[in-house]
């Protein structure tokens, strides 16, 4: 793990991270750790992230409990990101789709359409949420 840590260039503490399916290779999320989200990440196997909105250490699926199983870790070449290919329970989008580039844009008529499958009701599932 500190080989790892060593070579990361954590930009104002954060690093961005590519997750994908394990099996498909799909993109699920780009999403940012800082040291101790890396730290929980490979202590625990399961994904962590630094969520910029809260402002604090979360574990990925908290809430929904759609959490990410890490099958493999990747650096770039030059230690400004990660790879992390996961096995994905439930969706990895939190409004709902699998992956959360559920959208594509067409530039012949500059529009935007969804293309996923909602997995699930966010509201549905974030209805416990306590407050923040």
């Amino acid at each position: 793990m500190e080989s790892l840590l060593k070579e990361l260039k954590f930009q104002n503490g954060l690093v961005p991270a590519v997750v994908t399916d394990a099996g498909t290779g799909e993109v699920l999320t780009l999403c940012y750790m800082n040291e101790d989200a890396v730290r929980q990440t490979l202590e625990t196997g399961l994904v962590h992230v630094f969520r910029r909105s809260h402002g604090r250490l979360m574990k990925k699926g908290q809430t929904s409990g759609h959490v990410q199983r890490v099958r493999d870790v990747r650096i770039d070449c030059d230690g400004n990101s990660l790879l992390l290919a996961v096995e994905q329970q439930g969706a990895a989008c939190h409004k709902g789709f699998y992956t959360c580039y559920f959208r594509r844009y067409n530039p012949e008529d500059d529009s935007i359409e969804t293309v996923g499958k909602k997995v699930f009701e966010p509201d549905e599932v974030y209805k416990k949420r306590p407050p923040a």
